[in-house]
């Protein structure tokens, strides 16, 4: 039985080199296998010295996801054909979005995609709510509302797309499918100081497309468990969207990077 380490939004660049270092010893203290990372893990500028450093003390697989943070200071395009190449820095490092189901047990694998806030649940129209990612990454700085929320719902529905890929792929081997995403894809599961997000942030922090995908496929395989974590609201809650369906959001703070939890697979 292998045990998998998760941990999300754990923002590298707002701490030093040796607590990155520290925090990935907390992984093997937990024993981990494998460490799964749900994104916002460093800025566009720094991402692949943080995960460098990870596996580089870990001596471990890697797989992660990216969140919008990684975005921060360049572009979706270039950060993503870096990562397409994560390789060459360390073959332990696995970019999920795009890639196979990886097995890591007899019956279970793990897929994962990036997922956006798609700006399709919540008060789409009326919310006042701009984000650092309207600034700070390139394909989104500057665009009106309409033209912006058109590209946040292209790239949730790319990330659904992918998803949807690997989730065929695995359903005839599987029994268990874990699933590693950033953006929560239900408002059940938008947790925020202990309750779900109002309306007006709502657009920016689930993935509908991804959340339809994935009920989708839990009711066309009603023997298949599907077991999803996400972050990106730094609130931990969980839910249960079907019956082989649920999904776990991890808690986060600046500043404190920590395993969110430790799932055992069989």
């Amino acid at each position: 039985m292998a045990v998998l380490a998760w941990a999300t939004d754990v923002h590298l660049n707002f701490v030093s080199d040796e607590r990155v270092l520290a925090f990935a010893d907390e992984f093997a203290a937990h024993g981990a296998d494998r460490v799964l990372l749900g994104g916002d893990i460093s800025e566009a500028a720094s991402l692949e010295r943080h995960l460098g450093l990870l596996s580089e003390r870990l001596a471990r697989p890697i797989e992660f996801v990216l969140g919008n943070h990684d975005y921060y200071g360049g572009s979706i395009a270039d950060v993503r054909a870096r990562c397409a190449g994560i390789g060459r820095i360390s073959p332990m490092l696995r970019w999920l979005h795009g890639g196979d189901p990886v097995r890591v047990g007899r019956t279970t694998c793990l897929v994962g995609c990036d997922g956006w806030g798609d700006a399709r649940v919540g008060d789409v129209e009326g919310t006042t709510i701009a984000l650092n990612d309207f600034v700070r990454i390139r394909e989104l700085a500057g665009l009106a509302a309409f033209a912006r929320n058109t590209q946040l719902r292209a790239l949730g529905d790319e990330s659904a797309r992918v998803l949807a890929a690997q989730l065929e792929k695995a359903a005839p081997a599987f029994e268990r499918i874990l699933v590693l995403t950033h953006v929560p894809p239900w408002r059940e599961a938008c947790w925020h100081d202990g309750r779900i997000s109002d309306e007006d942030w709502l657009p920016f922090f689930t993935c509908k497309a991804v959340g339809d995908t994935l009920v989708r496929f839990a009711e066309e395989h009603p023997r298949t468990v599907l077991e999803v974590l996400c972050g990106h609201t730094h609130g931990g809650g969980f839910a249960e969207i079907r019956p082989n369906l649920r999904v776990t959001t991890g808690a986060a703070a600046y500043g404190a990077p920590a395993i969110a939890d430790v799932i055992h697979s069989g």
